[in-house]
């Protein structure tokens, strides 16, 4: 062993899982002496060529020498790591720091020279580039700026690794060899790279649990029942299209076949290889199952079995066991604690789950982390009546129970490039990794619809995650701010989701409505009016219309200009004239195609053959000759049976509710989503402030920081720091006793203010602990003596004099570094509308020139700021600046992990902040600008 001045700590924090190009996984580690014979045995390995490649000669073996110079590291200026999958080395990469001689040096040298081996079974995975960025990561932590590497020309693989990591770097060519120096710095370009790389890998690994080609179910009963039994003859009666195999211990050795599927004792006796293993045996039965699938080289795993972190802290040990069992087979969880998941793919036909139907196919993704609200989830969209119905289906179903390894993150990864999918439903518990969740949202949801239910749970049990400290409010802003459709309950989950499904994005927020009943039309119009739309005046056609007339009406709306939606209201009508169910679904469905770019809800009352009609009727002929033949139809098909024609592929199902308030936020949220997508493509930009001081303010928090770990700082420091971004704040100067209150508002200048600054008073103008324009002298020493005789002594009430600010609305920004979910800013106004009210908007830092704008307008008491009921409107523009430079100030500099500005008054003509705090603190860790991990056990 070396002694411990030749080495540091054993870097514990450097171990990791990473997800490989090909779904699979692999651990990264440091390398130490006690790797010696892998190290041996991982080189055997390794081809001729590659052999050469590495040390640009003929080199068969490694010396004594060299393994000892390979496996002592001193973790600072010789580093290597390794990957490694079942345990053995599948790939290695070191660095070396050098002097500007290129010879071995310590620091302060910040140049190392760095080399790669990836054996040639594994090469094609992107092991090597999982490597380099960990490598790099560790080089960053020990002050390494720049990697040199010198490889052959005829080594393109190697070459293209390089090449292809974004890293800014030189190239050249001398004595037969390439040249390569990179720095270290995260680049735009190196984070879209990781990031792209990123989203392949984790969306493949999905991929392969998801589209397995076989499927082994282990612990399947020889009696019928069980969970084991069952899923398997789910799967049978799913019709999947790979192999399927039962497996169970307790089988008779002489048993073949069960169920009409081949029979096995164990994983390991399947001569086929095996994709996908379905473990449902007891907990304690589960290690020696996932020993068995790793090494027959199954891909993943669905673990149903319960007894987890669900159950307490032993259950969350044997989760942290499970997990890193499976992981170093390279094998993915989708588990313990599971429902399972579903593929209604015709390729495909996977249901690996304890759901007895398969769900009909559809263009919808389902993600859940309970059984209980997967099981809900799909029930409500199975159902044909009582609700929103019809045939819109399920593309893929991922239940997760306890998420111990695949997680919503990686689900949407999937669906963010799955062509099967259109709109992903989700319904999270709580969110492990909300930088992570809102960037990946973001991304989703410029492409297609993502709407969640968000429970207020903690982080998931087991993982080694940062917790959030934000608010649930908060979380689900800024959710909101990333395109997530966030809805409270899992019925407008799959209104909104249905709605999505099924017809287009509306345009704008004019609504017209129409139908057979007046007073439902007006319930609408209300509902309208709630969420914020522009409802036209409804359309009465009284209870006697018939289909023709609903036909033309609804042609007729969706041909106004004026119009982005129509929501048709319709009640059962007794009548020679009234429509039949099938009739009036074909009516409305011919109307409707003649502007395929409008969406058309309908609001029925106890009519649940009109909702299956909607869905399922798709005639695009003239309106006489469709409700000709729609009526054809219904007076020849059974009293019981509503009469449709299926829809082809392409077209768009009408959605059907039977409550106007279902129907219209449904409608609204699609709004809201539509115009999110609009703005999305013009983001806008973070402005540079030619009076910003960066340097200068990095210098001072450097200085202050030098004092401790963390500090609040004075009012003085407060006030040179934020003067440094151009943030200016009115000096408040202490006031002991009345003659040097006097002192102070003489050197401010009359008139002044007069506050107290107790904790217990502070910012509550309505306790009386503050008065306002103090003409002179004499009103100031009379407001002193009120406020001493009212709230104690000056001690106790720590007085200051400031000078009058212009009247204006108080408001309040506040910036704070969440450990999960990085840096927000906050806006509201001041007093009991932020804080009795929670009345605050939020946006992640940085802001852009357009986030700001929207800050502001987003507080329910916006209407003050814009003149409400005659008031002078203020300076919105000052005050999107401020907002935009407290934004740049956390951005540029993290180790500013707070700041509040209390009250900022927003005046006619300029902003004024009156009160200031900031915090600074060693900033938390960047997860987002590290190297790709999965989450630690």
């Amino acid at each position: 062993m070396q002694s411990a001045p030749q080495r540091h700590e054993y870097p514990a924090h450097w171990e990791a899982d990473v997800v490989l190009r090909d779904g699979g996984t692999a651990r990264i580690r440091p390398i130490t002496v006690d790797d010696a014979e892998r190290l041996v045995s991982f080189y055997e390995q390794v081809s001729d060529e590659s052999k050469y490649y590495r040390f640009f000669a003929p080199y068969p073996r490694l010396s004594a020498k060299d393994v000892h110079r390979f496996t002592h590291h001193d973790f600072v200026d010789r580093v290597g790591l390794a990957a490694t999958v079942g345990g053995e080395f599948i790939a290695t990469v070191r660095y070396d720091r050098i002097g500007a001689d290129g010879m071995a040096a310590s620091a302060p040298a910040d140049e190392a020279e760095v080399a790669f081996l990836v054996q040639d079974a594994h090469q094609g995975r992107g092991v090597a580039s999982a490597l380099l960025e960990h490598i790099a990561a560790v080089a960053r932590e020990r002050g390494i700026r720049r990697f040199a590497a010198e490889v052959l020309p005829a080594n393109t693989k190697m070459i293209k690794v390089f090449t292809d990591a974004g890293y800014t770097q030189k190239r050249s060519f001398e004595d037969g060899v390439v040249h390569l120096e990179f720095g270290l710095e995260p680049t735009e370009r190196s984070l879209a790279v990781q990031r792209a790389r990123e989203q392949r890998a984790e969306a493949h690994s999905v991929g392969r649990l998801l589209a397995p080609g076989s499927v082994a179910v282990v612990g399947v009963g020889r009696a019928p029942g069980g969970v084991g039994r069952s899923v398997l003859g789910n799967l049978r009666e799913a019709g999947f299209t790979g192999l399927l195999y039962a497996v169970n211990k307790a089988f008779p050795e002489d048993l073949k076949e069960l169920d009409g599927v081949p029979a096995h004792r164990s994983v390991r006796d399947v001569a086929a290889p095996v994709d996908l293993a379905v473990l449902a045996v007891p907990a304690e039965s589960v290690p020696e199952a996932v020993d068995e699938c790793g090494e027959h080289g199954v891909q993943g795993l669905v673990v149903l079995s319960a007894g987890y972190a669900e159950s307490g802290p032993d259950g969350r040990e044997r989760q942290r066991r499970l997990v890193r069992q499976a992981r170093a087979y390279g094998m993915r969880i989708i588990g313990p604690n599971a429902f399972g998941v579903i593929n209604t793919s015709p390729r495909v036909r996977l249901n690996a789950s304890l759901a007895p139907e398969m769900p009909r196919a559809g263009r919808i993704g389902l993600f859940a982390q309970s059984g209980a609200i997967g099981i809900a989830l799909l029930s409500r969209l199975h159902r044909r009546g009582g609700g929103v119905t019809g045939v819109t289906g399920v593309s893929t179903f991922v239940s997760s129970g306890n998420r111990a390894d695949v997680s919503g993150n990686d689900v949407l990864q999937y669906w963010y490039d799955d062509p099967d999918t259109d709109v992903a439903l989700m319904y999270l518990e709580s969110i492990g990794n909300p930088r992570k969740f809102t960037r990946l949202a973001r991304r989703t949801a410029a492409a297609k619809p993502l709407v969640v239910v968000q429970g207020a749970g903690s982080a998931p049990q087991g993982h080694a995650v940062r917790a959030t400290r934000l608010p649930h409010a908060t979380v689900s802003a800024l959710l909101r701010q990333a395109g997530v459709i966030r809805v409270d309950t899992i019925t407008e989950l799959v209104d909104a989701g249905l709605l999505l499904a099924r017809q287009p994005l509306p345009p704008g927020p004019r609504v017209a409505i129409l139908g057979n009943s007046e007073s439902l039309g007006l319930l609408t119009y209300d509902a309208c009016l709630s969420e914020g739309l522009r409802p036209l005046p409804p359309s009465d056609l009284t209870t006697e219309a018939s289909a023709e007339d609903f036909h033309a009406a609804l042609a007729r709306a969706l041909a106004d200009e004026t119009c982005d939606a129509v929501v048709v209201t319709a009640i059962p009508a007794i009548g020679e004239r009234s429509p039949q169910d099938g009739e009036l679904a074909q009516a409305l469905r011919s109307a409707a195609a003649a502007a395929p770019a409008k969406p058309v809800l309908v609001v029925h009352v106890e009519l649940g053959g009109l909702a299956a009609a909607l869905s399922a009727a798709a005639s695009t002929a003239p309106r006489a000759e469709g409700v000709a033949r729609a009526r054809a139809a219904t007076e020849n098909a059974p009293a019981s049976q509503p009469a449709a024609v299926e829809a082809p592929e392409g077209t768009h199902l009408i959605p059907a509710y039977p409550a106007a308030e279902r129907a219209v936020r449904a409608l609204a949220e699609a709004v809201r989503y539509a115009q999110w997508r609009r703005e999305a493509a013009d983001p806008g930009k973070v402005p540079e402030y030619e009076d910003i001081d960066e340097k200068g303010a990095a210098r001072l928090i450097g200085g202050l920081l030098a004092r401790g770990q963390g500090l609040t700082l004075g009012a003085e420091e407060t006030c040179e720091l934020l003067g440094r971004y151009g943030i200016r704040t009115r000096r408040a100067i202490p006031a002991p006793t009345p003659d040097e209150a006097a002192r102070a508002a003489k050197a401010l200048g009359y008139p002044v203010a007069l506050k107290a600054t107790a904790p217990h008073l502070r910012h509550r103008a309505d306790l009386g602990g503050v008065r306002l324009d103090l003409a002179d002298e004499e009103q100031l020493r009379r407001a002193y003596g009120e406020l001493t005789e009212l709230f104690g002594k000056p001690e106790e009430l720590r007085p200051v004099v400031q000078a009058m600010a212009p009247r204006g609305v108080d408001t309040v920004v506040r910036a704070v570094i969440d450990p999960a979910a990085g840096a927000v800013l906050s806006f509201g106004l001041a007093g009991a509308a932020s804080q009795l009210l929670g009345d605050m908007a939020h946006r992640l830092v940085p802001v852009t020139d357009r986030d700001a704008t929207s800050l502001v307008r987003s507080i329910r008491t916006a209407p003050l700021l814009f003149g409400w009921r005659g008031s002078t409107p203020v300076d919105t523009p000052a005050l999107e600046e401020l907002l935009l430079r407290v934004s740049r100030l956390v951005d540029d500099h993290p180790e500013v992990v707070a700041v509040t500005l209390e009250p900022a008054v927003v005046a006619p003509r300029g902003v004024t902040v009156l009160g200031a705090s900031v915090r600074l603190a060693p900033p938390p860790a960047r997860d987002d600008l590290g190297p790709r991990t999965l989450p630690a056990y």
